[in-house]
């Protein structure tokens, strides 16, 4: 998954001139200056009244700010007023109240949104729980993202990573899987089963959906405010080459 230090999904400065099209898909940070697909950042709106409110799928009509930052750098940004008058700037008005745990609200929308996702996921069938279940799957080749409650052993998840490692022939790569920053019982409450500790997706494109939106999240919160460690994309999730079929050599985070 990505991190504020193995940041693989960010537009280099030669895509951004090719993605800004004219759909207005690229957005710029208005703390960072940083240009970037709209789904890799936070959409920021001002309600009626003036309070500045996170719009995490970018549905709220009327203007919009985007950040890419940290929560720790928004956090800090907001003490030393950068924030506002970014913000000021983005909105064209000087009536703005920032609200004092806005990190913590676009870090609960964040999770909200990924467990949403993965819930959806689950109910489409693609999501398999249990170990015998992921075991298989996992030898067989069929596993495209292999997630860990932040309470999982280490046996437990080291052995379904190697099963996983064998079934993609990738025995060696470091290819381990996700460890996410919450416990057992919320991954099971997400996904409407009992004691889900480990959890695989067998479909390469609900893999990717689901990719994205933890990616999202766990860059706003940053490694500082794990739990467990955070692995790269490319530990966490297989491949989705361009065509839409899996490939076992290309890393799902290129071309996102």
């Amino acid at each position: 998954m990505r991190t504020p230090s193995n940041d693989t999904r960010r537009l280099t400065p030669d895509a951004n001139a090719a993605a800004d099209t004219a759909d207005g898909a690229v957005r710029k940070c208005i703390l960072s200056g940083d240009r970037e697909a709209r789904d890799q950042l936070i959409r920021l709106v001002l309600s009626p009244d003036g309070e500045v409110l996170p719009d995490i799928r970018a549905k709220a009509p009327g203007r919009g700010a985007w950040i890419g930052v940290t929560r720790s750098e928004l956090e800090a940004a907001q003490a030393k007023g950068k924030l506002k008058g970014a913000l000021a700037r983005a909105f064209k008005t000087n009536d703005i109240r920032i609200p004092d745990d806005l990190g913590e609200r676009i870090a609960t929308q964040l999770q909200r949104n990924a467990l949403d996702r993965l819930g959806l996921e689950s109910r489409t069938g693609a999501v398999v729980t249990g170990g015998e279940k992921l075991d298989k799957a996992a030898r067989s080749g069929k596993l495209h993202l292999l997630l860990h409650a932040s309470d999982a052993s280490a046996d437990g998840a080291g052995k379904l990573a190697q099963a996983w490692r064998v079934g993609r022939d990738a025995e060696g790569s470091g290819l381990k899987g996700l460890t996410l920053p919450i416990p057992r019982t919320i991954l099971s409450l997400s996904l409407g089963r009992e004691n889900v500790v480990h959890a695989g997706l067998t479909d390469a494109r609900a893999a990717k959906r689901v990719s994205e939106a933890l990616d999202r999240w766990l860059h706003f919160i940053g490694p500082e405010s794990l739990s467990a460690p955070c692995e790269t994309l490319s530990q966490g999730a297989s491949a989705l080459p361009h065509d839409g079929t899996p490939d076992d050599h290309d890393e799902l985070t290129e071309g996102l």
